[in-house]
């Protein structure tokens, strides 16, 4: 049975969204799955892997058609990066953030900039990192201290960016940077190539998990950026890293969902072949109800970032919170999945012949990062408490 053919399980999809669902599947099982476990245990990054998925438009799944993506909407997004996060969540969140960086850049960027750098991005020729988190503005992102001031036709950057995914493998940034006074209004947007003079990167994070991609800072010293790679006008920055963000943590929600039907995929298959006190798991019936409660949790998760996907594709007015609320449900529900498909392997679940314990690690992140849960819940709080508006 395919749970996500189950009535409610995948609402209103079109027949085309149906072929997008099926090619990320096949993609996946033929270009992720044989290895995997490989890349997580020899923390390698998968750039050919990462190449041929810009063959078939998954690098640019939302990027304008104009520019060289495949101009799709967040649902079909979504849908994507759900079946390659099902057997490899950490090249699929790459994959995630490399689109939304190439949206942010062929979104806001000059024709010129737009044009050298869209099509090479949305086809995975370059690879683009994002970058907001400094060492000391991680929730507080709108207290970031790099710099951008100008001086003639560039600007020179100073300051420092912490934990980038792809960074030291990737070909352009797009940085955020103060070139105003404090706070959010301050902030500006640029898209800086990866290799200019003064810019150095850190060594590769030692982490629990996201091992085949990796996570480095980033410093700029006196890095000269021409002014035509300001993104929007100056000022802008913020809003900017806020659009794309909620385009981001839709994406970091599939990856949840796309990891969580993977470890009920592997606990279904473990129960009907396991045996213990001479029956097979599957006939336990409190395994079963963990199994059951697994779907629940599974099928819920995926149709609320299912919505807000189409609320942002509308422009709603409350998309930034529905999709707040659907980063934080999915990505704590993906989570426990895993675990309770882990517990379901018992030690085997611990051990890396099994795909559980990666799946586990890999998704552990998504709590964090593109916004940490604890600020998702501040954004649904303002909200309620500052409209009279109900979520409906």
């Amino acid at each position: 049975m395919d749970i996500k053919a189950m009535p409610g399980a995948s609402p209103e999809l079109t027949d085309e969204q149906q072929a997008f669902r099926e090619a990320a599947r096949d993609f996946a099982q033929a270009e992720l799955a044989p290895f995997a476990a490989q890349w997580d245990a020899e923390s390698e990054f998968p750039r050919e892997a990462i190449r041929k998925a810009g063959e078939l438009g998954f690098c640019g799944l939302y990027t304008d058609e104009q520019a060289g993506g495949s101009g799709l909407t967040r649902l079909d997004a979504a849908i994507v990066f759900e079946e390659l996060a099902a057997v490899d969540p950490s090249t699929a969140a790459f994959i995630s953030i490399h689109n939304m960086a190439t949206w942010m850049l062929t979104s806001f960027a000059t024709p010129a900039v737009r044009d050298a750098w869209g099509p090479a991005l949305a086809q995975a020729e370059r690879l683009a990192s994002y970058c907001l988190t400094e060492p000391g503005a991680g929730s507080d992102a709108a207290s970031l201290r790099t710099r951008a001031d100008r001086d003639g036709d560039h600007y020179v950057l100073h300051g420092s960016k912490a934990f980038i995914s792809g960074a030291g493998a990737t070909d352009m940034l797009v940085v955020m940077a103060r070139t105003g006074g404090e706070g959010a209004r301050g902030i500006s947007a640029f898209a800086v190539p990866a290799h200019l003079q003064g810019i150095g990167y850190g060594r590769n994070e030692e982490k629990l998990g996201w091992h085949s991609q990796p996570t480095r800072s980033i410093t700029f010293d006196g890095v000269c950026v021409p002014a035509d790679h300001l993104l929007g006008n100056e000022g802008d920055g913020f809003k900017i890293a806020m659009k794309g963000l909620d385009g981001g943590r839709l994406n970091i929600a599939a990856c949840s969902l796309g990891a969580a039907q993977g470890a009920v995929d592997a606990a279904r298959r473990y129960m009907g072949e396991r045996r213990q006190f001479g029956k097979k798991l599957a006939e336990f019936q409190a395994l079963q109800f963990k199994l059951a409660d697994m779907v629940t949790e599974l099928v819920a998760s995926r149709q609320m970032v299912h919505t807000a996907a189409r609320k942002l594709d509308a422009g709603s007015h409350d998309a930034t919170v529905w999709c707040a609320m659907a980063k934080r449900f999915a990505t704590d529900a993906g989570f426990a999945i895993c675990n309770d498909a882990l517990q379901i392997h018992g030690g085997y679940g611990y051990i890396r012949e099994y795909p559980v314990e990666r799946l586990l690690r890999d998704c552990r992140v998504h709590q964090i990062l593109e916004g940490t849960n604890e600020i998702m819940r501040v954004i649904v709080a303002r909200h309620l408490l500052n409209t009279e508006e109900e979520l409906r």
